[in-house]
């Protein structure tokens, strides 16, 4: 896999412009959700570059990240004429760059691509790293494939038409970067004010964090080994988001890492031997931004269910990463189901 060619850009129209001239293409198509085509596209619909461009939109929110979306793209790209030689930008958050990196990928056995991330979530995490894909039969990213945007444009001053629960929502990944890199970053996410945040000072935080991913990608960009590392938070995130929109309750994808990385560095504590003030720090910190799920303790056979489930696991055992300090990374660990259940009861207790 190439390197991907992600650029933090302050002049968004030269900048698309020129990656565009790089990405030839006989159509243009543009696809947004709803959200990102009343608060986004506006900003963008003047560039000259995309004059001719063909908007495609579909519902927003991660429900509708599913087989009925995914059609609707391909049915678009088909009836206005796209060929193999026409390119798709994602314009949004997580939910679009997934989806329409997977539409992409597939439409014509794979047409070329460009990300513009819009929310905090897809700029340091969804939109860089070339996974794409949809939800399937109430599993997150069942379906999907690795495929690199040709490029990745972050515009920090879309993060301007975020409400503070989707911006909390991206900052999660962030401190599972954090919480992968070194002290100093874990530290420095920790004192944050998430509750008035200065823009400029995210804006480098962004730089950084994304930065952290591009090097794990690199080294394992089909994950076989270290990237592994990213699914930090994610084994009981995953399943949490999942339970919760079985219910009818669904909760942001960052609100879920979230309460992922608190029962996952409680594991870490007593599996691997994580400093418990760190875990604490942690965990007060995320109870104070995030709260805690509304789940109760006759969910829990379901939730190891949806584990088990987990595309990382090997045969039925729950695969996990753990650390044994910020930035001590351990890939493929397992757990009991009476360690994860002790976890959950950490999380929401």
């Amino acid at each position: 896999m190439d390197k991907p060619r992600v650029i933090i850009t302050s002049r968004l129209e030269q900048d698309l412009a020129l990656s565009l001239t790089e990405c030839a293409h006989d159509r243009l198509f543009i696809l947004t959700d709803d959200n990102t085509a009343r608060l986004c596209w506006p900003v963008i619909s003047g560039f000259i570059g995309l004059r001719h461009a063909s908007l495609i939109t579909i519902p927003a929110s991660d429900a509708h990240k599913d087989l009925t979306s995914l059609s609707h793209v391909w049915q678009e790209l088909s009836r206005q004429g796209a060929t193999r030689h026409s390119c798709l930008i994602c314009l949004g958050g997580g939910m679009v760059t997934d989806l329409g990196g997977f539409a992409a990928a597939t439409f014509k056995r794979g047409i070329p691509f460009i990300n513009l991330p819009t929310t905090l979530l897809a700029m340091v995490d969804a939109s860089v790293g070339g996974k794409t894909g949809i939800n399937f039969l109430g599993l997150k990213n069942e379906i999907g494939v690795f495929r690199q945007a040709e490029f990745t444009l972050i515009h920090t001053p879309f993060l301007s038409t975020l409400d503070t629960p989707n911006l909390c929502s991206g900052y999660a990944e962030m401190l599972k970067h954090g919480l992968l890199s070194d002290d100093d970053t874990w530290a420095a996410l920790l004192n944050f004010d998430l509750g008035a945040p200065d823009l400029g000072t995210l804006s480098r935080m962004v730089a950084d964090s994304v930065a952290v991913k591009e090097r794990i990608v690199m080294a394992d960009p089909l994950e076989r080994g270290i990237r592994k590392a990213l699914n930090l938070g994610h084994t009981i995130g995953h399943a949490i988001e999942s339970w919760q929109l079985s219910q009818g309750q669904p909760i942001l994808h960052g609100y879920a890492v979230a309460y992922g990385l608190v029962a996952e560095l409680y594991l870490s504590s007593v599996l691997c031997g994580f400093p418990t003030a760190k875990l604490h720090a942690t965990a007060r910190f995320i109870r104070e931004v995030y709260g805690t799920p509304a789940i109760e303790c006759k969910a829990y056979p379901t939730l190891l269910q949806l584990m088990r489930h987990d595309k990382k696991n090997i045969g039925e055992t729950i695969n996990f990463t753990l650390l044994s300090d910020v930035g001590q990374v351990l890939i493929n660990q397992s757990a009991t189901d009476t360690d994860i259940q002790d976890a959950l009861d950490f999380l929401l207790f």
